[in-house]
């Protein structure tokens, strides 16, 4: 038997010779891989790494492209993150001087930040509808006095502990 290939249509946005670590950019597209549009969005607005601004900018790129593309006709909140990731890109080597005529390299790195999304499978289908929570604004039924138990004892007031106590 034949095994079928489906192939998904994916709209991509690639940003290049990003001023960032790729290793940095990995700790924050980890978080938004495979995540719908908005909640993507949403964690990268509250995310603290300088980071999420440069990936924000991407996927915010990659939706209007899939929103744009005359052939998908795509809604940007129906999409979701199906690859994110960043390669190294090209390394600027600069010069610091140091003590006694001496330098040392400082290592400035790039990376490529791509991000691929894709049409979410559920969201062409309808969503079903949530049972009506109870409307009732009447108390609840007294208890029975037989399910009652016994109270405890009753709490002393501060003037007898001070008593007690002396």
């Amino acid at each position: 038997m034949a095994a079928t290939q489906t192939t998904e249509q994916v709209v991509r946005a690639e940003a290049k010779w990003v001023r960032l670590s790729a290793r940095k950019a990995r700790v924050v597209l980890t978080h938004i891989r495979g995540r719908s549009v908005p909640e993507a969005r949403t964690i990268l607005a509250f995310t603290q790494r300088a980071a999420a601004k440069d990936i924000e900018k991407v996927l915010r790129s990659a939706v209007a492209n899939a929103e744009t593309n005359p052939l998908l006709h795509w809604n940007g909140d129906d999409l979701i993150v199906k690859a994110a990731y960043a390669d190294e890109g090209p390394t600027l080597k600069r010069w610091r001087p140091r003590a006694r005529g001496r330098v040392n390299q400082i290592l400035k790195r790039t990376c490529h930040i791509t991000i691929e999304v894709a049409q979410d499978p559920r969201a062409g289908q309808a969503r079903k509808p949530r049972a009506a929570a109870p409307t009732t604004t009447e108390a609840p039924a007294p208890a029975q006095a037989s399910d009652q138990q016994p109270a405890d004892k009753p709490k002393r007031s501060r003037a007898k502990k001070k008593e007690a106590v002396a």
